[in-house]
């Protein structure tokens, strides 16, 4: 989108990027750039713009004293790495409820009128939702069936509560699915290349997924055009089991065929076996209705086969 382009559907915003340093976040910096706003990156190291913790409320007030922004997106997460058990999403789970209330009281120093939060599709539950298709009605944040589910879910559930129920703030929510792209897929390739990744039999099960790229255009179309008080659902249009997907990475960047091994064998990697153990499926028709934003690349073989042009494996 070109910057004319952005003003037609608005106007050049002011936008203070928290994660702008993640992988994510520097896809969304790209695109808001390209599309003709102005971003500031928050995050604790050196490269940002305004450098502050999120979890140290403090601080964060006194680093954006003085700066005014239009809108404020929380695309920060505390995971370097994909989340393997329980406990690599306990510092993120931080990040969605004292982080989320801190970067909220930031926005509101800041003059912010709009705000943007990063959510995700495991928030309508983990587990089997067989061949059911979730609209963005259904209730999110349902209680988990474990302790460690339930602090994950309520991680989710209070970040949703915050960014919809803060008075003055044009409260939206991106539930994505799981990411891959540039930035993202990168760190399976050597685990594949050395096959130190081995992957279950799919027997059905899947996932929404979402490229880097789309994802935040998703989030470029939110800032944009989002209706104050909504969740969108943002994923591709062809749901993939987690073993496919990683097989799909494989054979698109030539890579050994990652080993299958059963279901139960990957309960040592609590988190990830929850995931790979779960169905679900999630209609994007809200999205593309209200945001006029489709996935450029519709199943993820489509945006891996991008990715490695990019890079110039073709």
């Amino acid at each position: 989108m070109t910057t004319n382009q952005s003003q037609e559907s608005g106007h050049s915003r002011s936008v203070l990027l928290a994660g702008a340093g993640g992988v994510l976040g520097r896809h969304i910096t790209r695109a808001l750039t390209e599309a003709g706003h102005k971003v500031t990156g928050l995050g604790r190291g050196p490269r940002n713009d305004v450098q502050a913790d999120l979890m140290n409320r403090d601080a964060l007030l006194r680093a954006v004293d003085g700066h005014h922004f239009d809108t404020v997106i929380h695309a920060a997460t505390a995971l370097r790495k994909p989340p393997m058990r329980h406990r690599d999403m306990h510092a993120t789970n931080a990040l969605r409820t004292d982080g989320t209330a801190h970067l909220i009281e930031a926005a509101q120093t800041t003059g912010a009128r709009r705000f943007v939060a990063e959510s995700m599709v495991f928030g309508y539950g983990y587990g089997d939702h067989g061949g059911q298709v979730i609209t963005e009605d259904a209730p999110f944040g349902p209680r988990g069936r474990t302790p460690e589910l339930e602090r994950h879910l309520a991680a989710m559930r209070v970040k949703e509560q915050l960014t919809f129920g803060t008075a003055g703030l044009e409260g939206m929510a991106l539930r994505f699915g799981l990411f891959y792209g540039p930035g993202g897929t990168d760190a399976l390739l050597p685990m594949l290349r050395k096959r130190r990744l081995p992957v279950p039999a799919d027997h059905g099960r899947v996932l929404p997924w979402i490229d880097l790229t789309d994802a935040a255009r998703a989030v470029v179309a939110a800032v944009e055009r989002g209706r104050p008080g909504q969740a969108y659902n943002i994923a591709d249009r062809t749901p993939t089991g987690f073993g496919s997907h990683v097989r799909c990475v494989a054979d698109e960047f030539g890579l050994p065929k990652p080993m299958t091994v059963p279901l139960w064998l990957m309960r040592p990697m609590s988190y990830a076996h929850t995931m790979m153990a779960s169905t679900l499926r999630v209609s994007t028709a809200k999205a593309e209705r209200e945001l006029g934003w489709t996935p450029a690349h519709p199943a993820a073989r489509d945006g891996l086969a991008a990715m490695r042009a990019a890079a110039g494996l073709t």
